[in-house]
């Protein structure tokens, strides 16, 4: 169990990683707002999963 939540919190931080840098991408690039505004959406979803997962990762270390 500890195997499987290690590599969700892995590619969690890998995702929102990757539409960090999608995102900031395409500011640089012009694109436009409501795709910028998305995509940071998609970043702030992606990185509270993350922080679940590591909390639930944590709580399954300690048990």
């Amino acid at each position: 169990m500890q195997t499987f939540l290690t590599i969700l919190v892995a590619l969690a931080m890998l995702a929102t990683l990757g539409v960090l840098f999608a995102g900031l991408i395409g500011m640089a690039r012009g694109v436009s707002g409501a795709t910028s505004q998305k995509l940071m959406r998609y970043r702030v979803l992606l990185q509270g999963a993350a922080l679940v997962l590591f909390a639930l990762l944590m709580l399954s270390l300690k048990g």
